[in-house]
C-alpha cells in the first residue's frame, strides 16, 4: 500500500471517527434538551396541583365550618329547653312521683316545646296530606321532652313515635351527653337526624347520675344541612360537595349528587379502585386524583366532621381543572421541542459543510450551503410562522439574523428591511437595551435565559401595554454564522390576567374563610384583618424583604383560624375571661398553626403562628424560644397582635389609647416583644400616618355596639 493512499485512508477514518463523535454531542444535546423539556412540564403541573390543593382545602373547610355551625345551632336551642328551669323542676317532680304529674303543667311542657320546634325548624319539610279526623297521622321532624327511661313526657304535634331507629339512638346515648345520630330515613322516607340534650334536676352537678330525663329534636335535613354543601360563588362547574360514611362494606353517599341521585340512594364497594369517597373516609385532610361515583377522574379532598361518623369531601373533575394548564403546556412543549429540532439541524448542516469538503471546493461548498440555507430558512418559516410565538435569531450586537412572521408582525417593519437591523431601531432604545443585555448575559453564561417583561404595542390605533415571557438560547458560531441567540417571546397577557384573577378569588376565598371565624367572634371582629395590616407595616418600615412582609402578613390574617374551636359563649362572654377560657384562646393560636400547616405557602406562615405566644426573653410558650431563635416574622406579628389587642375596643372595655399602648410595648421591649418591630410600630405610627389610618381601631365592633 502506497504512502498516498494509506494516508488517504487514515485521514478518512479520522473523518469518520470526527463524525460518529459530533453526532453523538448532537444526540447528548437533543437528549439533554428533551429531557429538560418534559421536566419542565412536569414541575408546571405539580405546581398546578398544589394551587388546586389550595384552593379545594379552603373551600371544604369553610364547608365543614357552616355543617358544625348548624349542628351546634341545633344543640343550642335543645339546650335552651333542657336548662329551663320549670322543665328541670315538672321532670324532677314525674321522677319523684313515679310519672304522675298535673295536667296544667304538662299543657305547658308541650307548648313549650312545640314553640320551640316551630322557631328551630324542627318541622316537616312538607306538610302533611289531609287525611280523615280518625286517621293518626304520622309524625316526621319535632321535639320531644322524655323522663329518665326514654318515656315522652311532651312532645310537639309533628313528633315521631320514639321507635326503631329513634328509639335505639336514644337509648345507646351515653348518659349525662348530649348525642347527635346518624343520618337516617325518617318516617315519610325523607333523609332525618336526632339531636338529643340530658336534663339535670334543679341545683344538681351535670353527672350522669343527675341525668333526670333528655330533650330530642328529630328534623329533616334537606331543607338545612345538604344546601350548605354548595359553595357560594364558586365558578367550578364540576365542583361537588357530597356527604359519605361506611355502611359495612360499602361507602353510602348521604347527600344528593349532582347526577341526580337522591340522598341515601347510592352505595359502592369500599375496594372500588381509587374511589374518592373511600380516600376520603380513610384521609381527612389529604388530597389527591381518584374516581368518583361517576368513574370519573377528579381532584379531591376530604374533612372530618366532629361529632358523626361522615367524611365531607369536596371534588373537581380533573378535566376542568387542568384543562387550560395542559393546553398551554402542549403548546410549550411542542414550540421548544421544534426548536430544539431547528437548532440541531442547523447545527449539524453547519458542521457538515463545514467539514466535509476540501479547500479546493470552497467556492461550491459556499455556494451550495448558501443555497441549503436558503432552504432552511424557508422551511423553517413555513413551521414557525404558523406558530402563535416571535421567534428570532440575534447576533452578538442585537440585529436580526433571522426571524418568523410573528416577529416581522411585531417590528412593524417590512421583511426585506428586517434583517441585519439593529433592535434598538425597532422597537426603541429603552426597550432594546434590556433584550441586548439579555442577549450578553446569555452569551456570556453561554446557558439559556428566561425573562418575563412587557412591551407597549399598537392594536388598532391604540397603545397596549402586553406581557410577554422570552426564552433565550445560545447558538454557537459555524465557518458562516457568528454567536447568536435564538430569542422567543410568547405573549402571555391573558394567562397572566388570568392568573391574577385567580390569586384574586383565592385572596377572596381566605377573606371569606376569615371573615367567617371573625363572625363567631362578633366582639373582635376584623382582629385578624387588623393583625395583618399592622405586620406589613411594621414589616415595611424594619425593610425587610417582600416575602417576608408578606408573610407576616398573611400570619396576622391566619392568625384567629383556629377559634372555630373555641366555644361560641366564650368568644361572646361579655365580661373578663377565666384563666381557663384565657388558656382556650391561646390555644387556639396553635390550632390555628395546625389548620394551614399542611399548606405549601411561600413564607413560613404555620411556624410563624406557632410561635406568636414565645417572648423574646425565653419566657413564652409553647417552645420557650428566645430572642433571634424565635422567627422575624413571629415576632413582627406579636408586636402588631399586641397592639391591635390593647387599642381595639371589647365588649368588656374601650379601646386603650394609642400613646398608653406605646408605652405599655416599650415597657415589654426584651422582655414579651423585639425592641426593633416595637420601635418600627412607633415611627410607623407618628411619621408614616398610622395614628390617622388606624384611628377607627377603637371604635366598638357591630357585635359589641349590639
Amino acid at each position: 500500500m502506497s504512502d498516498t493512499s494509506a494516508g488517504t485512508e487514515t485521514a478518512g477514518r479520522r473523518i469518520m471517527w470526527r463524525m460518529v463523535f459530533t453526532g453523538l454531542a448532537i444526540a447528548i444535546a437533543a437528549a439533554a434538551g428533551v429531557f429538560s423539556v418534559f421536566q419542565f412540564t412536569e414541575n408546571e403541573r405539580e405546581r398546578e396541583l398544589k394551587r388546586w390543593q389550595l384552593r379545594l382545602g379552603i373551600v371544604a373547610d369553610s364547608r365543614l365550618a357552616d355543617i358544625e355551625g348548624w349542628m351546634a345551632t341545633q344543640f343550642r336551642e335543645l339546650t335552651d329547653v333542657a336548662e329551663n328551669e320549670s322543665v328541670q323542676l315538672y321532670v324532677s317532680i314525674l321522677d319523684e312521683a313515679g310519672g304522675a304529674g298535673d295536667q296544667a303543667e304538662a299543657t305547658y311542657l308541650r307548648n313549650l316545646v312545640t314553640v320551640v320546634a316551630e322557631r328551630a325548624g324542627f318541622r316537616p319539610d312538607v306538610a302533611a296530606a289531609n287525611v280523615r279526623a280518625n286517621v293518626e297521622r304520622a309524625g316526621t321532624a319535632g321535639v320531644a321532652l322524655l323522663d329518665k327511661n326514654g318515656d315522652a313526657i311532651a312532645g310537639s304535634p309533628a313528633m315521631p313515635a320514639i321507635t326503631g331507629t329513634l328509639a335505639a339512638f336514644i337509648q345507646g346515648a351515653p348518659k349525662g351527653k348530649r348525642a347527635v345520630s346518624d343520618i337516617f330515613a325518617g318516617p315519610s322516607g325523607a333523609p332525618a337526624i336526632a339531636f338529643l340534650v340530658p336534663v339535670f334536676g334543679v341545683q344538681e352537678d351535670q353527672s350522669a347520675n343527675s341525668q333526670i330525663g333528655a330533650v330530642v329534636g328529630v328534623k329533616e335535613v334537606t331543607r338545612e344541612l345538604y344546601p350548605l354543601l354548595k359553595q357560594p360563588g364558586s365558578v367550578d362547574e364540576t365542583a361537588e360537595a357530597v356527604l359519605v360514611r361506611h355502611m359495612g362494606a360499602s361507602v353510602e353517599y348521604l347527600s344528593p349528587l349532582a347526577d341526580g341521585t337522591a340522598p341515601l340512594k347510592l352505595r359502592l364497594a369500599s375496594d372500588t379502585p381509587l374511589l374518592a369517597a373511600q380516600y376520603a373516609l380513610r384521609t381527612p385532610g389529604g388530597f389527591a386524583r381518584r374516581k368518583d361515583y361517576r368513574d370519573a377522574d377528579v381532584l379531591v379532598t376530604a374533612r372530618e366532621i366532629s361529632g358523626v361518623p361522615w367524611a365531607l369531601l369536596y371534588k373537581v373533575d380533573v378535566a376542568e381543572a387542568l384543562a387550560e394548564s395542559e393546553s398551554r403546556l402542549k403548546q410549550l412543549v411542542i414550540a421548544f421541542l421544534m426548536i430544539i429540532g431547528f437548532v440541531m439541524i442547523g447545527m449539524a448542516a453547519l458542521w457538515y459543510y463545514g467539514t466535509s469538503r476540501r479547500a479546493t471546493e470552497a467556492a461550491t461548498r459556499f455556494e451550495q450551503l448558501a443555497e441549503r440555507f436558503e432552504n432552511q430558512r424557508d422551511f423553517m418559516h413555513l413551521v414557525t410562522n404558523s406558530q402563535p410565538n416571535s421567534i428570532a435569531i440575534y447576533d452578538a450586537q442585537g440585529c436580526y439574523r433571522w426571524f418568523n412572521s410573528v416577529a416581522v408582525e411585531l417590528s412593524g417593519i417590512d421583511k426585506e428591511s428586517l434583517y441585519g437591523k439593529p433592535v434598538a431601531s425597532v422597537i426603541g432604545p429603552v426597550e432594546a437595551k434590556r433584550i441586548i443585555r439579555w442577549i450578553e448575559s446569555c452569551l456570556e453564561h453561554w446557558e439559556p435565559e428566561s425573562h418575563t417583561h412587557t412591551l407597549t404595542r399598537t392594536i388598532g390605533g391604540v397603545p397596549e401595554e402586553r406581557v410577554y415571557s422570552s426564552d433565550l438560547i445560545p447558538l454557537p458560531a459555524t465557518e458562516d454564522e457568528a454567536v447568536g441567540v435564538l430569542f422567543v417571546s410568547q405573549d402571555i397577557t391573558d394567562s397572566v390576567n388570568e392568573r391574577m384573577r385567580r390569586e384574586r378569588i383565592m385572596r377572596q376565598l381566605v377573606s371569606t374563610l376569615v371573615s367567617v371565624v371573625d363572625r363567631r367572634d362578633p366582639f373582635s371582629a376584623n382582629h385578624s384583618v387588623r393583625v395583618g395590616m399592622v405586620s406589613r407595616a411594621i414589616a415595611s418600615e424594619m425593610e425587610l424583604e417582600p416575602e417576608l412582609g408578606e408573610a407576616a402578613e398573611i400570619a396576622g390574617n391566619l392568625m384567629n383560624l383556629g377559634k372555630i374551636s373555641v366555644p361560641e359563649q366564650v368568644l361572646t362572654k361579655a365580661e373578663a375571661l377565666s384563666e381557663t377560657e384565657i388558656q382556650l384562646i391561646r390555644d387556639s393560636i396553635l390550632t390555628s398553626a395546625d389548620l394551614v400547616s399542611d399548606i405549601e405557602f411561600d413564607g413560613p406562615i404555620a411556624e410563624t403562628i406557632r410561635q406568636l405566644q414565645e417572648n423574646f426573653d425565653g419566657s413564652g410558650m409553647p417552645g420557650g424560644l428566645a430572642g433571634d431563635e424565635i422567627l422575624l416574622t413571629a415576632r413582627v406579628v406579636s408586636v402588631a397582635n399586641a397592639f391591635v389587642a390593647m387599642v381595639s375596643a371589647r365588649a368588656y372595655r374601650p379601646g386603650m389609647k394609642f400613646d398608653r399602648a406605646i408605652d405599655i410595648l416599650l415597657e415589654e421591649s426584651g422582655k414579651a416583644f423585639d425592641r426593633r418591630a416595637v420601635s418600627a410600630l412607633v415611627n410607623y405610627l407618628e411619621n408614616r400616618g398610622g395614628r390617622e389610618a388606624w384611628a377607627s381601631f377603637g371604635a366598638p365592633s357591630s357585635g359589641a355596639a349590639a
